[in-house]
């Protein structure tokens, strides 16, 4: 419900101001010059899941939660094409590197628990755009013996974007007897396909980017800009963690030790913490809230306007 009014607001504001604050192209048509554009990005990710968080019980899905000191690296390169002066199509191809530590925070329980993760993220993306602000571009005449047609830049454009994508993602844990990364994936450290426990996840999932971006034209071929991208995903197990403690005895019986030391490093300082409950479930070890990530990134455009057809001329004889 959270993710349907934000885009409600989104496309609320997008219509409702564009009347009001959309400038235009000195020329009907000057806006097709700008149509393709290809884009380089490179920043800084975030994630919102299970693990680490502020020093109190987590915030679902608000980025006021993220831990500053995991943000991770994040980069991109993308194709926009403007199928109109209101409209574009984004795509995207992202590399983004997603951290959580439970040692980071001292909210009691999540301390306690000690779990940590790393992922990388390989992201393929599509997505619509809304200008907020319309790229004015136009040009300035000088005289130095001849007219000289001059681009004039420094355009603005405010974007707001939502789509669909599909990534891949494959969680690891710190080993802390041996400090190596270690995959989590194969040790099933819920119970996956255990009797009783959850179904194995998998690690191909879908998600859907919203939020914004800033755009300045500084002349015919390159902008320059910043974006903001919260991804709203289907799957909870970016983390590796989702719902309860399976019993150890049949983890280890199932999977070995690794998988009771991945699924169980709590520290001990709340008794019986990850024990089962008094009617035989298993205790919490996560939320069923989907897990989020985000980006921050600087963007580099650059534009490919089209070639000027020669003009032939018709002789008169």
């Amino acid at each position: 419900m959270k993710h349907r009014n934000l885009l409600f607001i989104i496309f609320f504001i997008t219509f409702f101001i564009q009347d009001w604050y959309s400038q235009n192209f000195l020329r009907p048509d000057d806006w097709k010059k700008y149509r393709k554009e290809l884009i380089f990005q490179g920043g800084v990710s975030g994630f919102l899941g299970d693990l680490g968080g502020l020093n109190k019980i987590g915030t679902d899905f608000s980025p006021v939660d993220i831990e500053f000191v995991l943000t991770r690296p994040a980069f991109s390169l993308a194709y926009r094409y403007k199928c109109n002066k209101n409209f574009n199509i984004h795509s995207s191809f992202n590399y983004l590197l997603v951290a959580g530590d439970d040692k980071l925070t001292t909210e009691p329980f999540r301390n306690n628990r000690n779990l940590n993760f790393k992922s990388n993220i390989f992201e393929l993306a599509v997505r619509a755009e809304i200008s907020l602000f319309k790229s004015k571009v136009g040009h300035r005449y000088g005289i130095k013996k001849t007219l000289i047609r001059r681009h004039k830049g420094g355009s603005n454009e405010f974007i707001f974007f939502v789509g669909i994508a599909g990534f891949y993602f494959n969680p690891k844990g710190k080993n802390p007897a041996t400090g190596q990364w270690e995959k989590l994936y194969p040790l099933h450290t819920e119970g996956q396909g255990l009797p009783d426990g959850p179904k194995q996840y998998r690690r191909i999932a879908l998600s859907i980017p919203m939020g914004i971006a800033y755009k300045k034209t500084i002349n015919k071929l390159w902008c320059v800009g910043l974006e903001f991208n919260y991804r709203k995903t289907f799957t909870d197990y970016i983390d590796d963690v989702s719902t309860t403690y399976y019993d150890k005895t049949a983890l280890f019986e199932a999977y070995g030790p690794k998988s009771v030391a991945f699924a169980d490093p709590s520290k001990g300082d709340i008794p019986n913490a990850t024990a089962p409950n008094g009617d035989g479930t298993g205790a919490q070890r996560g939320d069923k809230e989907k897990d989020t990530y985000m980006s921050l990134q600087i963007t580099v455009g650059r534009f490919f306007p089209p070639k000027r057809r020669k003009t032939k001329l018709r002789s008169k004889f």
